[in-house]
């Protein structure tokens, strides 16, 4: 009996929830080998994405898809920059720069010492470490030799972001991203990937935060850098998932009552607040209920046409629409493409 409670008050998994990325992101990913003159149609084909995505400024491709992209373009060109540096990093080289920064006595020391490491592969791209009042950034120097595309100032924030978020045992808090370029068409999905403010057109790529971290003492060893290094690529190229925010909270309540697609007031009182509350706790994370709900379902039509052949009727029960029509002219109001033509590969509009 003891047992039977005891399964019974286990606490629910979280679901993993649905994600897409703009093509914008593929686009980038795959500028490194397009400035050497490389084809990258086979790495496309290899991981299922249409050609004709590329450049078709709605389409989005699945997680699965792009973190099989990363993976691949890393291990069959063994090089771990992607093509972007002078000189490639070869396989193995962010081991090392993560394994230099074992047995520091804080953050600081070991971002000296990943900085110094990571200068010693390549010498394109330098860190910095800044101090600035109450805070303390993290800065990346391009010497100019690059061109500096845009994707490679994402890719390395986001890199080291979370090595040294990981490295004092998993959170970092960062107060402002910089970022020494323009606000690109794609910044929409910047919330997910960089949460805290942005500001673009600045002097420096940055990363900014508490000066009070740098003393923190690092928590990790060689046993757990085994288990960070076995997913490393997935875990640094996709948002993290959290709990703590009302907006995952949302998303995660609405794909477990699909399909009946609770309205605002049902899915407030499920969370155990107000309606008001939670517009302004949702408001505050920079979104809405109506945002949160059509890029969950804008997700899953995108996941379900990759990898199913259910009849748009099907798909629109599922996904909350009174029939095949609305979610059609919801889709293409997403993506900028028919459902249709999306399925068939066809992204002319």
């Amino acid at each position: 009996m003891a047992e039977h409670l005891n399964q019974r008050r286990a606490p629910r998994a979280p679901l993993k929830a649905p994600a897409t990325v703009p093509i914008a992101l593929v686009s980038g990913m795959l500028m490194g080998l397009q400035m050497r003159g490389e084809d990258i149609g086979p790495f496309l084909n290899a991981t299922d994405i249409s050609p004709e995505l590329i450049g078709h400024a709605g389409a989005r491709v699945t997680a699965c898809q792009y973190s099989a992209l990363f993976r691949l373009l890393i291990e069959q060109r063994e090089d771990e920059g992607l093509g972007f540096l002078s000189r490639p990093l070869k396989l193995g080289s962010f081991a090392l720069i993560s394994r230099s920064a074992l047995g520091a006595n804080n953050l600081e020391v070991a971002i000296r010492r990943i900085a110094r490491t990571f200068w010693l592969l390549q010498e394109d791209v330098a860190l910095e470490l800044h101090s600035k009042g109450d805070l303390a950034g993290l800065g990346l120097r391009f010497n100019g030799s690059l061109g500096e595309p845009i994707f490679l100032h994402e890719l390395l924030l986001r890199v080291f972001w979370r090595l040294l978020a990981w490295l004092i045992g998993g959170r970092l808090p960062v107060v402002r991203f910089d970022f020494a370029f323009d606000n690109p068409p794609h910044a929409g999905s910047y919330g997910k990937v960089f949460p805290a403010n942005l500001e673009f057109k600045r002097g420096q790529t940055a990363l900014w935060f508490e000066a009070a971290w740098l003393k923190t003492p690092v928590r990790r060893g060689e046993t757990e850098l085994r288990l960070f290094l076995a997913d490393a690529q997935a875990n640094i190229i996709m948002p993290r998932s959290s709990t703590d925010v009302v907006s995952a909270r949302v998303r995660e309540y609405l794909q477990r009552t699909r399909p009946s697609w609770p309205d605002l007031g049902i899915t407030a009182r499920a969370l155990h607040m107000s309606t008001a509350t939670l517009q302004r706790r949702l408001a505050m994370e920079g979104t809405s209920f109506q945002s949160l709900k059509d890029e969950l379902r804008r997700d899953m039509a995108i996941i379900r046409l990759n990898a199913h052949s259910m009849s748009f009727a099907e798909l629109a029960q599922e996904l909350g629409f009174k029939d095949s029509a609305a979610f059609q002219r919801a889709f293409k109001g997403w993506t900028g493409v028919a459902p249709g033509a999306f399925r068939q590969g066809r992204f002319s509009t």
